[in-house]
């Protein structure tokens, strides 16, 4: 351990090592590297200076498992994570108010508060410099801190190794000089006082404390030793809150194969990966038709979701975690479950049901759609927990109650209102028992009428709720992004005129009537025996209106509705598709795979916003939903619909995996070279 100026060590352990001794050893275990002593938080601050990578700051009261300080270097949930207790506070400690995981305030009192700080925060490198000015703001007379932290070996912080942590730790014990922890606390106040982003870590079944005492330490060790770290953290694994299906008939066994996969070496990724298997082959046997081959198929698409919450348990139990893990799962995840809707489709047309693909294609859509608004209404949550509400002549009115009611049953854990609520929204793992169960008992096309009713119901209720909701909560998100991006603008609505007295979500609402009309005229012509290729010439006419979508894209999107429009342009960029394939008599098939292709790269989109990634390398080739919709009209006028629509797919499907690889392989490993570069200096000669 590296020390400047190193004060006393403390009082010991039951085990006879002095607590600042054993939290440092437990922070290198945990994930750092090297431990500096620095005098107080001014010292602390031109360190901070320093450094390049991630900081993590404890103070000398935190008597916890090895496994808290682990899940707290490790944690995927933001840059900046705070641990935070439900002890009672002790004088001088900091308490904090937390919304949707967020920590919103902190300071020595608040009325409102929903924990205690307990004593350590792991900065971002985006956040070192707030850490810097936190640090300055509330220097003062304080307990000495130390620093763990990679160091070169001509004694210069250096960057990143291992876990790239920088641990900074009180060093003497929390008797001794009667203020342990009194620093960090001020500290954390001050970075939390600055704005910083801060995401809030709870100990569940592990055990931490800050003691004030030789009582506390003592009780605080005696807890320890109480609580099998290993099992613990295997159960830690599964998520505290689940949907019903998950919670009851996977979770309950699921930490036994994640367990084996771990002992078998296997990596989340992998696990994933026989995940998609499974999946691919139900969707062949639910395509297959037949008895036996449709109870197959749905044992091994329980299997699959169960292995699909087994990557994300193992990665939790390993701590093995990354933005590309992160990114696969949730296109993974996508991939499985449209791949099954296409067996589905195949099984049911092949069963003699005319429109089987037509439903694929429907539950595609809308489960798309759906997922669009969950993902954005998130964002909305997560940027009103962030914001004080304004004053709106709605603060008393149906959204204020709505927000109150659901608040109450998220807290009433385990209630029927509980479950209820989290069953009726229809969940992954309620989607996948019912295809399962309808597929085996009755078929492909009852399965997908069923995934149809449910989603439309289950889209109705939300839909009309997060409304309310939202209007109430009043916080503009699509314009904290690049809301071109996640529109998915291209050339074309660059270059439209903007429509200003009326808002985009207007617009896109409006944009959707076009093909949506034109697609029930060409269904009912098509269900009739006529022929609906003679709609072709209302092509231009359905475009148009599509386009008007495309008029508020160089708008402000900060209206109380606004996140609503990426989730508009989705589908009506796919009911124009589908007018095309209707209208220009494209195969089922075809139509169907290239609306995945859509998905694919709309999902990528929403996994990068989820996942605090940068836009996709390749995204302007993409054209934008106005660009390939203009290009399928034009082909179907002329009487090429099919031919254009592959090569476009495939084209698509070509730009989606050249940009997965720049992202995720080629640009990673030239700044990877970069940085070994070693950088040498020295005055001019």
């Amino acid at each position: 351990m590296l020390a400047a100026g190193a004060p006393a060590a403390g009082p010991p352990t039951g085990a006879g090592v002095p607590l600042a001794d054993r939290l440092a050893d437990q922070l290198r275990r945990a994930g750092a590297d090297r431990v500096h002593t620095v005098a107080g938080l001014a010292e602390l601050a031109a360190l901070v200076d320093t450094v390049t990578g991630p900081v993590l700051v404890t103070g000398g009261d935190l008597v916890a498992h090895t496994a808290v300080l682990r899940h707290l270097v490790t944690s995927p949930v933001g840059p900046t994570v705070a641990l935070v207790l439900t002890d009672a506070p002790a004088a001088g400690q900091t308490v904090v108010r937390e919304e949707r995981g967020q920590v919103v305030d902190a300071g020595p009192e608040l009325a409102d508060a929903t924990g205690v700080f307990g004593g350590a925060v792991r900065v971002g490198a985006d956040d070192l410099p707030t850490l810097a000015a936190a640090a300055r703001a509330a220097a003062g007379p304080a307990s000495p801190q130390a620093v763990h932290g990679p160091q070169a070996a001509d004694g210069r912080v250096a960057g990143q190794a291992a876990h790239g942590q920088v641990v900074v730790q009180a060093a003497h014990g929390p008797v001794a000089g009667g203020v342990a922890g009194a620093a960090v606390d001020r500290l954390f106040a001050a970075l939390t006082d600055l704005g910083t982003l801060t995401f809030a870590h709870r100990v569940r079944l592990l055990v931490a404390h800050r003691v004030t005492d030789p009582a506390g330490l003592a009780a605080a060790e005696a807890a320890l030793a109480g609580v099998d770290e290993d099992r613990a953290e295997l159960r830690l694994s599964v998520k505290e809150r689940d949907d019903f299906f998950t919670t009851y008939f996977v979770s309950t066994w699921s930490p036994y194969v994640t367990k084996a996969c771990a002992r078998l070496g296997l990596t989340p990724t992998g696990v994933t990966m026989i995940s998609v298997l499974f999946a691919v082959v139900a969707a062949v046997l639910f395509g297959a038709g037949g008895r036996v081959a449709l109870v197959a198929g749905a044992v091994l698409l329980y299997l699959g979701f169960v292995l699909d919450c087994v990557d994300g348990q193992l990665a939790r139990y390993t701590r093995h975690f990354s933005a590309w893990g992160g990114w696969l799962d949730t296109m993974a995840d996508r991939a499985k479950e449209y791949l099954v809707y296409a067996g589905l489709g195949y099984g049911a047309t092949h069963a003699g049901f005319r429109y089987g693909w037509a439903l694929a294609i429907a539950a595609m859509t809308l489960q798309t759609v759906r997922h669009m608004t969950d993902a954005w209404y998130g964002v909305l949550h997560d940027e009103a927990a962030r914001r004080p509400r304004p004053a709106t002549p709605t603060a008393g009115g149906i959204g204020g109650k709505l927000n109150a009611a659901s608040t109450r049953v998220q807290a009433d854990t385990g209630s029927v209102s509980y479950w209820l609520k989290r069953t009726v929204v229809f969940p992954i793992g309620e989607r996948w028992a019912l295809i399962a169960v309808t597929a085996a008992l009755f078929g492909p096309l009852v399965s997908l009428v069923s995934v149809l009713v449910w989603g439309v119901l289950a889209f109705g209720y939300t839909g009309a709720l997060r409304t309310l909701r939202a209007r109430w909560m009043w916080v503009p998100v699509l314009d904290t992004v690049d809301a071109t991006l996640h529109r998915d603008d291209g050339p074309v609505a660059a270059r439209l005129p903007v429509v200003r007295p009326m808002g985009p979500l207007t617009l896109a609402v409006l944009g959707v009537l076009g093909p949506a009309v034109l697609l029930v005229v060409g269904l009912f012509r098509a269900a009739g025996d006529g022929d609906p290729g003679g709609l072709r010439w209302w092509l231009p006419v359905a475009l148009l209106v599509l386009l008007v979508a495309g008029l508020g894209a160089g708008a402000a999107h900060n209206g109380p509705l606004d996140w609503l429009v990426p989730a508009a342009l989705r589908a009506g960029e796919y009911l124009f598709a589908a007018v095309v394939g209707v209208v220009g008599g494209v195969p089922a098939w075809l139509l169907f795979g290239y609306v995945f292709v859509l998905t694919v790269h709309h999902y990528d989109l929403t996994a990068r916003l989820e996942k605090r990634q940068v836009a996709p390398p390749l995204h302007r080739w993409t054209l934008g939903w106005e660009g390939r919709s203009v290009l399928l009209a034009v082909a179907a006028i002329a009487g090429f619909a099919s031919p254009v629509m592959a090569t476009l797919g495939a084209y698509l499907l070509l730009v989606f995996v050249a940009s997965v690889v720049l992202a995720w392989v080629v640009l990673p490993a030239r700044a990877s070279r970069a940085a070994a570069v070693p950088v040498r200096g020295g005055s001019p000669g």
